[in-house]
């Protein structure tokens, strides 16, 4: 937290205190002090039960990876982002490569910051794209291939290295707010199948996930008509889901989806059983009745009711809060959808 003393800054300082005691010092009075306590008492049980080196190696790995990455995405924390995936292996004269390039300019143009995997490829070009000031590289360890790209490289402060891929994902998802995906492989699809499984669940709060490639490019189209409708068609997926994300083969349309998604939606609070989606503006009452009639298979008791709620900046913001199953995220996003398109004069995209 801003303000507050690093816990090993005395020790670091050749103070003499121990980074155990400077922890103890620093956590008086923390606003977090409760979630604290309970994470040193894991880290208790694992002092007490726990030998192996390698599960030490695990744990402090995972604990840098999270600061370090907490430490670089502080200070962008009030800048909407959008995280960019794909192959590292496309080359500069491939029709992706010049397509990703102009997203990261448009992203940037519409007020956002550009995530990246740091490497090659798909990834390199939407860095160029977007520039050095606007990019941010998350990096990880491999033996092989991912290498950081030049733009992030020469840019203080705007590369992470991770050790682990679990801990990387947890950031492109933590910090995004919009997705585009670009054709890749296997690293590619992972990154994409993680990231609609932890929507699709739940796990993330909604976000606009959009598939791009260039015009007389099959590669979405082909996996959309075959493997998605496969799914769906047994049911393995329900039918809503295919609203989870969006297909184009334009720059421009790809952030035009995303700009509309945040049109009069601002951010959800996905709670045990109910969701509070907080707004840009509020729904006026024949609004909240139609939307109370279209999504009644939504709602699992009550109805969807208009609030006030406080944002992540302290601020007074209008929202709808109802009780719903996770189960219907795909409807969800109908919902997000159909709030976006309310004829509300003033409503414009809310992109910073």
């Amino acid at each position: 937290m801003s303000g507050l003393p690093s816990p090993c800054s005395a020790a670091e300082r050749g103070g003499g205190t121990s980074p155990i005691d400077a922890l103890a010092e620093a956590i008086e009075g923390h606003p977090q002090r409760r979630l604290i306590d309970r994470a040193l008492v894991s880290l208790l049980s694992l002092c007490r039960h726990e030998s192996e080196p390698e599960a030490w190696h695990m744990v402090e790995g995972t604990l840098a990876d999270i600061s370090e990455a907490l430490d670089v995405f502080r200070p962008q924390r009030d800048v909407r982002k959008v995280s960019v995936f794909g192959s590292a292996r496309t080359t500069a004269d491939d029709p992706s490569h010049a397509l990703a390039r102009e997203l990261a300019e448009e992203a940037v143009a519409a007020g956002f910051e550009v995530i990246t995997g740091a490497g090659g490829g798909i990834m390199e070009a939407a860095n160029l794209g977007a520039g050095c000031e606007h990019s941010i590289g998350l990096n990880v360890d491999l033996p092989f291939e991912q290498h950081p790209n030049p733009v992030v490289s020469s840019c203080n402060g705007r590369l992470l290295h991770f050790r682990y891929f679990f801990t990387r994902k947890l950031f492109f998802l933590r910090e995004s707010d919009a997705l585009v995906v670009l054709p890749g492989g296997f690293g590619t699809l992972d990154e994409l199948f993680e990231s609609l499984t932890l929507i699709q669940t739940g796990r993330t709060p909604p976000m606009p996930l959009v598939l791009l490639a260039p015009p007389d490019d099959p590669f979405w189209l082909s996996w959309h008509e075959h493997s998605l409708a496969t799914m769906r068609q047994r049911g393995l997926i329900s039918p809503e889901d295919s609203s989870l994300l969006f297909l184009t083969q334009s720059a421009r349309e790809a952030m035009e989806q995303i700009g509309r998604f945040y049109r009069v939606y601002h951010a959800a609070a996905l709670r045990q059983d109910r969701v509070e989606l907080l707004l840009n503006h509020a729904v006026p009452p024949p609004a909240l009745d139609q939307l109370n009639r279209d999504y009644d298979d939504l709602v699992d008791q009550g109805v969807i009711q208009a609030a006030e709620t406080i944002d992540e900046r302290g601020f007074l913001r209008p929202c709808l809060r109802f009780h719903f199953d996770k189960r219907r995220m795909g409807r969800l996003y109908q919902l997000i959808d159909s709030l976006n398109g309310l004829d509300l004069p003033d409503a414009i995209p809310a992109l910073r």
